[in-house]
């Protein structure tokens, strides 16, 4: 049996390198939720879908790639915390506007919420107005 730190980092690894739902699935509960409180992921509500919203951004990022900066286990609130900066380049086509050829390096944090040894909820703690900027698809 898994430990939640270790399904943790299985998932947020699968994830971060687009992995989709197809390859997160396993660690999540299937109705697994999702919130974030930035516009640019203001319609996605379910886990499933942030995954797949992930594996899409990697398609006209293809050079992005995470740097983990701190990964905590809360075991009395059963929830594992994930910090890192994303890294990556509008080199590719598609996204919002043709490639920008801009990068940002932008913060962001993974609160994953267990329900036994699966993930059925997280939070993820983003400032997408100044990646939205660097990256030359916002004044």
């Amino acid at each position: 049996m898994a430990s939640i730190t270790q399904t943790a980092q299985a998932f947020f690894e699968t994830c971060e390198f687009g992995g989709g739902w197809q390859g997160c699935a396993a660690y999540c509960h299937p109705d697994a939720s999702f919130a974030c409180q930035a516009d640019a992921l203001g319609d996605v509500r379910t886990l499933q879908a942030y995954t797949e919203w992930m594996k899409g951004l990697l398609g006209f990022m293809p050079d992005g790639r995470y740097t983990l900066k701190s990964f905590a286990a809360d075991e009395t609130r059963h929830n594992v915390v994930a910090f890192a900066t994303f890294h990556g380049s509008h080199t590719g086509e598609g996204g919002p506007m043709p490639p920008t050829g801009k990068h940002t390096d932008t913060d962001y944090v993974h609160v994953m919420d267990f329900d036994g040894e699966k993930i059925r909820h997280m939070t993820k703690i983003w400032n997408d107005g100044r990646a939205i900027r660097e990256l030359g698809w916002a004044g």
